[in-house]
């Protein structure tokens, strides 16, 4: 099952979607930007709630472009569930569902026998979320949309939602689109990642090329590379260009020409501080200016010697000692973590 996208455009208001191209098969594509980018307008248009101006949406080779909603055999679930009050989860599933033994079978798999005979006033948010995904899925669905389903849900929840949720949808086999602005959850979920700005798609490709290979500095930025460091190609090696900041001489493994001006990206849980030269390239000497424990990992600001930038690094527990504000250390940032953008 495939799901293509041909120059599309919708308008809403004063905002413009597009000209979108895509083609999902039977995967995830997590598609993430942030709020007011269009992710929304870009499922409503696939459903057929936003009629496009431009361009056509296909369902494995069938135009559904000019057909209503209920003809397209694509199933959303919005953020908000929009499940019926009046009815209990059992009523909610079973609206959309052939028959009782498909109700069983969405209850078993989502965990929902339980709740069965509340009503959404009486379900927690995780529970209204997974009757929301069994209504939507009782219909059988050609391609599934989700619109930020997890958003205002515990953390706690949205952790175990995330893996339940990664297993149901490798078991679909169909085009599932998921939309949001939580990184970490289009990364664990999606097959691939589409990184969404201004109504137009600014990259798309699987996750650790989105998060190691980011296309702009857009991207870059809003996928947590912090470190984008400006300088110019001084020279070349073997391996790659060598870019020059401040005084600092960074080794890459990229092609570049000598005397562009770029910016080098690299993702924080690519470096490493404390680490002896060794012959290492791309040791540089720093001072701890400040350090923040997440839960998962120690996220340490670094100032390099030699040049007026400042490195963020992530540092996990068992990967050692973490330096003290104010501590002098070794910044090691490998010539492969290092990404050009022009």
């Amino acid at each position: 099952m495939t799901l293509a996208l041909t120059d599309l455009r919708a308008t809403v208001g004063t905002f413009e979607l597009g000209p979108i191209g895509l083609t999902v098969g039977s995967e995830v594509l997590s598609v993430l930007g942030p709020s007011g980018s269009g992710k929304t307008t870009l499922l409503q248009s696939i459903a057929g709630i936003v009629t496009p101006e431009a361009g056509t949406v296909a369902l494995d080779g069938r135009e559904l472009t000019d057909r209503p909603l209920e003809e397209r055999g694509v199933g959303l679930v919005f953020q908000d569930g929009a499940l019926f009050p009046h009815m209990t989860a059992h009523e909610n599933v079973a609206y959309a569902a052939a028959d009782d033994d498909r109700v069983a079978d969405l209850a078993e798999l989502l965990e929902l026998d339980g709740v069965l005979d509340r009503r959404p006033p009486d379900l927690s948010g995780g529970e209204a979320k997974r009757v929301a995904l069994a209504r939507t899925l009782a219909a059988d669905p050609d391609a599934l949309l989700l619109d930020e389903p997890l958003a205002s849900l515990d953390a706690p929840i949205r952790r175990r939602l995330r893996s339940e949720l990664r297993d149901i949808f490798a078991d679909l086999d169909v085009p599932v689109i998921y939309v949001t602005h939580d990184r970490r959850a289009a990364m664990a979920l999606g097959d691939r990642v589409a990184i969404v700005r201004d109504g137009v798609i600014e990259q798309v490709d699987d996750p650790e090329t989105v998060i190691d290979r980011p296309a702009s500095r857009f991207v870059a930025r809003f996928t947590g590379t912090d470190n984008r460091l400006d300088g110019t190609v001084s020279g070349q090696t073997d391996l790659g260009a060598v870019v020059r900041v401040g005084d600092l001489e960074l080794r890459t493994d990229v092609q570049a020409s000598s005397g562009t001006a770029v910016t080098a990206c690299v993702h924080p849980s690519r470096i490493e501080l404390g680490r002896e030269a060794d012959g290492d390239e791309n040791v540089f000497a720093g001072r701890v200016r400040r350090r923040l424990y997440e839960g998962d990992a120690h996220r340490v600001a670094v100032k390099l010697a030699g040049v007026d930038a400042t490195v963020t690094v992530s540092v996990r527990p068992q990967s050692g000692t973490v330096p003290e504000n104010g501590r002098e250390t070794a910044v090691w940032i490998p010539p492969d973590a290092i990404h050009l953008l022009d």
